[in-house]
């Protein structure tokens, strides 16, 4: 795996525009409010054509203006790192344009988006074998004030900070919009996530309430229906698994799986020693296109050599149910035979705050059964 150099004090940011850009509100104003922090900050900024533009469908111009400033900005010498401006809908148009053997050859650096910038993040990862950062875009930097995952995000890219911690509260609406531009994240929400392990234990009422096996042995899971009452007194981290993380948005995934784009089975292969943490979250998906959308990555041989997941909470599933199934249902049952540890409605994607993540790096998780962490190492 190629690590880019970090982002040094007073080097230069690039922005591009491959999925939707900056030039409606509120987009415009925070991408405005973050120029100004970022220069305050001692960094020099570099503007992809696009960056303002709003000329093509879904993205933020044709395909072939998209992926031609793509692979410029990126094997550009004179940036250190890329952040995108935002994310769209069809930025997977744009692929046929981008030249991925160009940037495989290239220095390596940072670029960092989420959403429809999956088929950036994650294939730098599986066709470049080069590290990428799912993480928010630009207009989002614009805040008063940051929150805590927005400065996890620049100390990720300065190399000062890899390892992330849960966060306390997250927003069920944003209330973000053309006429407030810098309002912070809307925290209504307490954070608690959830866990399904290899022995049984979870603290998902629907998932214990089904046909899992449970391990007799009341001193090692808690209670015998499988919620957990407290932590093991033997073992502080009492969830603690590793692998590759791997992963983004769900919806661009399935869209770039079977095509000559899906290089997972060599990318797994190639790491199976190190075995996979893949880490996915939903935009657009209800809970029957999760299903769906699990069940075709796993049949693809997606999830071979899985070592456990982190899955965020979906933006369309949390608190609903379709067919008598909830969003853990929904992404689980198709993953369960892999018998790995599975952590869900962690922090990230498109409900935010969301943890930055290194796609590509060596990943350690820990987990009391409140609050976790993801210590990336560049191996």
């Amino acid at each position: 795996m190629r690590y880019p150099k970090f982002l040094q004090q007073n080097g230069t940011i690039a922005f591009v525009a491959p999925s939707f850009g900056c030039a409606t509100e509120p987009y415009k104003s925070g991408f405005l409010s973050a120029q100004d922090k970022w220069r305050k900050q001692g960094f020099s900024l570099k503007f992809g054509p696009n960056c303002y533009v709003e000329q093509g469908v879904g993205i933020s111009n044709t395909p072939k203006k998209c992926g031609v400033e793509l692979t410029e900005y990126y094997c550009d010498i004179t940036s250190d790192c890329i952040i995108s401006c935002g994310g769209g809908e069809l930025m997977c148009e744009i692929l046929d344009d981008v030249d991925f053997n160009r940037i495989k050859s290239a220095e390596p650096k940072w670029y960092m988006g989420y959403s429809d910038n999956t088929n950036m993040t994650f294939l730098l990862a599986t066709l470049c074998d080069t590290a990428s950062v799912y993480g928010p875009c630009a207009s989002s930097f614009g805040m008063e004030p940051w929150h805590r995952s927005l400065e996890d995000a620049m100390l990720l890219l300065q190399g000062k900070k890899l390892t992330m911690q849960g966060y306390d509260m997250w927003e069920s609406e944003s209330l973000k919009d053309e006429e407030h531009p810098f309002a912070p994240y809307h925290l209504t929400e307490t954070s608690v996530i959830k866990y399904i392990l290899p022995d049984g234990r979870t603290n998902i009422d629907s998932l214990a309430a089904s046909d899992m096996k449970y391990s007799d042995d009341i001193s090692q899971i808690g209670v015998r229906s499988g919620i957990v009452s407290k932590k093991p007194e033997t073992d502080s981290n009492f969830i603690d698994f590793s692998g590759r993380l791997l992963g983004g948005c769900t919806d661009c995934l399935v869209n770039l799986l079977g095509t000559k784009y899906d290089k997972v089975s060599e990318f797994t292969k190639q790491y199976k020693e190190d075995g996979i943490l893949w880490f996915l979250e939903a935009c657009d998906l209800n809970l029957m296109s999760i299903r769906r959308a699990m069940w075709q990555m796993d049949h693809a041989g997606w999830f071979r050599n899985c070592k456990g997941f982190l899955i965020g909470r979906p933006r369309l599933g949390m608190g609903v149910e379709e067919f008598g199934i909830d969003h853990y249902q929904a992404a689980y049952e198709m993953i369960r035979k892999y018998n790995v540890p599975v952590l869900m409605d962690v922090d990230i994607g498109h409900l935010s705050p969301m943890m930055p993540l290194v796609c590509g790096s060596m990943a350690r998780v820990l987990s009391d059964g409140v609050n976790y962490s993801v210590k990336m190492q560049l191996n």
